[in-house]
């Protein structure tokens, strides 16, 4: 993954973190159709404060659970304007204090937004982490984390969540990884255990 980044439209900490909100359970391309006319009428973090439920969950109606990300948006911005001066900080703690926001979107804030190394592990990277054979029995995205972030050169942390991100959405898919099409058969604890076994699928045939 050459050009290893999110795939989510933004030009500011507010916009993307209206748009990781936005992006649970949810596909990047859906929330990149959805949030240029939200930009359009809530600019800022202000804007959103002074909006109503009605006028988001208009705009947002399309993306999966508008009802609770309806809530979870306009807290998030209240809570900003009084207890943060409209300003988002920039520590991953703070930032998990928000309505929405969990670890793995406050990490993604501090890393895309704020370049701070942190590792957000969403199931894409907890799945191919373990996968791969970079996790041993990592059982919660937290146990996941840690063992990435413990072994991952703290210079690479920002980019290797993208490169796990990209590659479990389009090389190592959940159910048919496309294994022929991977750089990293010759380490991958998944494709060894099948040669191991004398059981690859074609599916899994390399050329």
């Amino acid at each position: 993954m050459p050009i290893a980044e999110t795939e989510l439209h933004y030009h500011d900490p507010y916009e993307l973190m209206v748009a990781v909100i936005l992006s649970a359970q949810c596909t990047d391309k859906r929330v990149n159709i959805i949030t240029p006319p939200f930009f359009n009428r809530f600019p800022n973090i202000d804007s959103l404060a002074n909006g109503t439920e009605e006028e988001v969950f208009s705009l947002i109606r399309s993306c999966s659970y508008p009802n609770n990300k309806t809530r979870h948006l306009l807290g998030m911005a209240r809570m900003l304007m009084k207890d943060f001066n409209g300003v988002i900080p920039r520590d991953v703690n703070l930032l998990q204090k928000l309505p929405g926001v969990g670890r793995k979107t406050a990490n993604v804030i501090a890393s895309v937004a704020f370049d701070i190394p942190a590792m957000a592990v969403d199931t894409h990277v907890h799945r191919v982490a373990a996968r791969i054979g970079l996790t041993y029995k990592a059982k919660t995205p937290l146990d996941t984390e840690q063992q990435l972030v413990k072994y991952i050169p703290e210079n690479r942390l920002n980019i290797a969540h993208h490169w796990l991100i990209l590659h479990g959405r389009y090389i190592c898919i959940a159910r048919k990884p496309k294994c022929p099409e991977c750089g990293l058969r010759p380490v991958c604890k998944f494709y060894q255990k099948l040669i191991s076994k004398n059981t690859i699928n074609p599916q899994y045939q390399t050329s």
